[in-house]
């Protein structure tokens, strides 16, 4: 039995100039391929996608704790700091985004391309930890109290807006942005309105609305 023939998706210049459509691979080399549309039959050579990855390693932090797994990267993919990807573990699949690119050498880069990055560290940022101070409704901030609340990454805090989230009942007053978080205008936000997804808030600052909260003995 005869081994069945690769086939690619691309443009015919003959039958479909403006649409990609089944091509068999004749013969590569030389950074191009011979290929026949199945179509019409038209034979041309076509530069293909490159197939190559390069296996990198990938440091992912969550709730203070941090994890090593491996990701294969496309030849030619571009890197950034605040770019986010889908990471495939053991144990699941998360969401992180790149905090820092290492190239060897103790070096680091905003940006760079698969063939020059050396490990990847991430944030998980699919579910997240939030850190909350709370004061009391007096507005005395004397006796804050200072928790962690567990949501979604593209959980949304409005300031100015009334939380509930489990046992606890807050208004948000203020909210400090990480350094890795994008598109927002000042680092903290505490005008009314202000809002920011929970994967790029640092902290929380809000006023304590639970009716059991700051219980007077």
């Amino acid at each position: 039995m005869t081994e069945s023939a690769e086939r690619v998706a691309v443009a015919c210049p003959s039958c479909s100039p403006s649409l990609e459509t089944v091509h068999e691979v004749l013969a590569t080399g030389g950074g191009h391929a011979t290929i026949r549309c199945t179509e019409c039959g038209h034979t041309h050579k076509d530069q293909l996608p490159s197939t190559t990855e390069y296996e990198r390693d990938v440091v992912v932090s969550q709730d203070g704790e941090s994890f090593t797994a491996t990701a294969d990267v496309p030849e030619g993919e571009q890197l950034a700091v605040g770019e986010e990807f889908l990471l495939e573990t053991e144990e699941a699949i998360m969401t992180v985004r790149i905090t820092s690119l290492e190239l060897g050498d103790e070096q680091r880069a905003e940006e760079t391309t698969a063939e020059e990055v050396r490990t990847i560290w991430t944030r998980a940022v699919g579910n997240v930890s939030v850190d909350l101070t709370l004061h009391p409704k007096d507005g005395t901030h004397d006796e804050t109290e200072s928790l962690t609340v567990q949501v979604p990454g593209d959980y949304e805090f409005v300031v100015g807006e009334t939380e509930e989230l489990g046992d606890e009942e807050f208004t948000v007053e203020g909210i400090h942005v990480r350094d890795d978080a994008v598109g927002y205008e000042h680092a903290k936000l505490d005008f009314d309105g202000d809002s920011a997804f929970a994967k790029d808030i640092n902290r929380v600052y809000a006023r304590d609305e639970s009716s059991s909260a700051w219980s007077a003995w």
